[in-house]
C-alpha cells in the first residue's frame, strides 16, 4: 500500500525574514525558524538585542544574522530588505500597542499604533512579496495579528483597527499572490506574556480578567506559537493561504 506521508516542516535551505525581532514573539518565530533549518534575518531597531540573539542562535547550530532596520522608515527598510533578499519566509511581526479608552485616545496614539501595525506591515510584506516574485520564490508570509482582529476589546480601539486591518490586508494579499505561489496567512494569539504585555499584565484585576476570557485558564508563552509559526511557514500549510490561525485558548470560541 503506497501510504501518504506527512510533508516537511523542516526549512532547510530557505531564508526567513522576521521583523521586531529582538524580544518576545519576534524573537521565538527566529529561534523556530532556525531550529528548522532555515537562515534567518532578524530585523529591528535594537541592533544589540538582535545582534546578541542571532550570535545565540548560531552558538546554537542555527544559521542567523542582524539586520538593524527601522520597518517605520519605508524607503529605508525596502532598500535593505531588497538588498538582504530575496526571502523565502517573511515573519511580520513588528507591532505596538496604546491602551486607551476609546474617548481619551489621541492623534499620536492612533497615528502611533497604525504606522507601525499597518503602514510599516504593509510595506515591509510588499518589499518582501517583490522580492520573491522576482526571483520566482513560492514562499510564505505570516503577518503577526491578534485575537484582537477578530473581536473588540476595552481600551484597544487603535490596536484593534491595526488588526482588523491586518487581517483584510493579509486576504486580499492572498489574492494577489496566489499566481506566484506564495501564501499568505495570519498568526492571532491571545495575551502572551511578552515585554510589551508585561505592564498591563502587572496590572492584577486586570490580568485576572484576561485569564477568565482564555478558555484554557492560562496566558500564553510564547512557545505556545513556535508549532504554528513553523507550520505556517513550512510545506505542511502548503494549502493555506488567507487564513488565520488563531492560536488563544479560546477567546473567540464564545
Amino acid at each position: 500500500m503506497d501510504l501518504p506521508r506527512t510533508p516537511s516542516f523542516r526549512l532547510d535551505g530557505r531564508r526567513a525574514l522576521v521583523t521586531g525581532a529582538g524580544r518576545g514573539i519576534g524573537l521565538a518565530a527566529a529561534c523556530a525558524l532556525a531550529e528548522a533549518g532555515a537562515h534567518v534575518v532578524l530585523a529591528a531597531r535594537s541592533s544589540g538585542e538582535i545582534g546578541e540573539a542571532a550570535e545565540d542562535i548560531r552558538a546554537q547550530g542555527g544559521s542567523a544574522e542582524a539586520l538593524a532596520m527601522d520597518v517605520a522608515d519605508i524607503d529605508d527598510a525596502t532598500a535593505k530588505i531588497a538588498k538582504a533578499g530575496p526571502f523565502h519566509v517573511l515573519v511580520n511581526n513588528a507591532g505596538t500597542n496604546r491602551p486607551a479608552a476609546f474617548p481619551d485616545v489621541t492623534p499620536a496614539d492612533f497615528d502611533a499604533v497604525m504606522n507601525l501595525n499597518v503602514r510599516a506591515a504593509f510595506f515591509v510584506a510588499q518589499a518582501v512579496a517583490k522580492g520573491m516574485t522576482e526571483a520566482g520564490i513560492p514562499g510564505a508570509i505570516i503577518h503577526v495579528s491578534s485575537q484582537m482582529g477578530h473581536v473588540g476589546g476595552a481600551r484597544r480601539s487603535v490596536y484593534c483597527a491595526s488588526k482588523w486591518a491586518i487581517e483584510g490586508i493579509a486576504r486580499a494579499m492572498a489574492i494577489d499572490l496566489a499566481p506566484h505561489g506564495i501564501r499568505v496567512n495570519t498568526l492571532c494569539p491571545t495575551f502572551i506574556e511578552t515585554p510589551m504585555t508585561k505592564p498591563f499584565l502587572q496590572d492584577a484585576a486586570f490580568k485576572a480578567s484576561v485569564v477568565q476570557k482564555i478558555k484554557l485558564g492560562r496566558l500564553g508563552q510564547v512557545e505556545d506559537l513556535m508549532g504554528a509559526i513553523l507550520f505556517l511557514a513550512s510545506d505542511a500549510a502548503s494549502l493555506m493561504t488567507g487564513s488565520s490561525l488563531l492560536v488563544d485558548g479560546g477567546w473567540t470560541a464564545g
